[in-house]
């Protein structure tokens, strides 16, 4: 049997295909203006017998395709995580629009998540707000950030007026690699703050889309000193648990 799983994410839309407990199709699309073309646009060509939806867009997407299966993020991305990693016992997961922290039980059960999807501070927006402030594409902005000496230290926690303090660093000529390494370190540390409501055990999988950045990566494993595992294709790690929560 062939199960479909998707997340319908504020910046992009997932797929995943798996059969017999194996994934056989992995793609990902902007989500655009228009979820609801971009959804059909990336099932277009694929079969299955069970679609499974999760993310922002999973109502929207059940009104249009009745037959569909509903998660939630969390549970989808916690299945997801400990099928490529069955050790798994907390999640970091930085999406476009918030960021989740959540603790699993030894058989890989839900145990508490925590979530910051009041502000888009410390997602994956943010970051690519304050790239474009910086004239960076989001690979020059990675780039820039590994390779700065020091960083800048952000004091606003609200993603507008950390644009405004960003706006007025430029202005007094302060290096653009310093800002951008100052505003992934702030997420590392909004990150770190997040998960002191949740119990924090080995092995730690950073999940999402933001798990791209290498540079957070090493900011994160700096901030709870401790390794932080991140999976092939991290932004697909939602979607997989939907595919793998279809099979039989």
């Amino acid at each position: 049997m062939r199960s479909a799983g998707i997340d319908i994410g504020s910046r992009a839309i997932k797929l995943v295909l798996v059969e017999n407990g194996e994934v056989v199709e992995r793609s990902v699309r902007d989500t655009g203006t228009d979820p609801l073309a971009a959804c059909r646009a990336i099932l277009e060509g694929h079969k299955f017998q069970k679609v499974t939806c999760t993310g922002y867009g999973r109502h929207l997407f059940k009104q249009h395709w009745p037959e569909a299966e509903v998660m939630t993020e969390i549970r989808a991305v916690a299945i997801g995580a400990r099928h490529l990693h069955p050790q798994c016992r907390t999640i970091l997961d930085i999406g476009g629009q918030d960021s989740k922290a959540i603790e699993l039980d030894e058989r890989g059960s839900v145990r508490k998540f925590v979530m910051n999807d009041r502000c888009a501070a410390g997602t994956g927006q943010f970051l690519e707000m304050m790239a474009t402030t910086l004239g960076f594409t989001r690979e020059g902005f990675e780039e820039a950030a590994g390779a700065a000496s020091r960083a800048c230290q952000l004091s606003s926690l609200c993603s507008v007026f950390a644009q405004t303090e960003v706006v007025s660093m430029i202005a007094k000529g302060t290096p653009r690699d310093e800002i951008a390494l100052g505003v992934l370190q702030s997420i590392a540390t909004r990150t770190h703050a997040l998960a002191g409501t949740i119990t924090v055990t080995d092995p730690i999988l950073f999940t999402g889309g933001c798990a791209l950045n290498r540079c957070l990566i090493s900011l994160l494993e700096a901030a709870f000193r401790r390794e932080v595992t991140v999976p092939a294709r991290p932004q697909t790690v939602a979607a997989l648990g939907c595919a793998l929560q279809g099979q039989p």
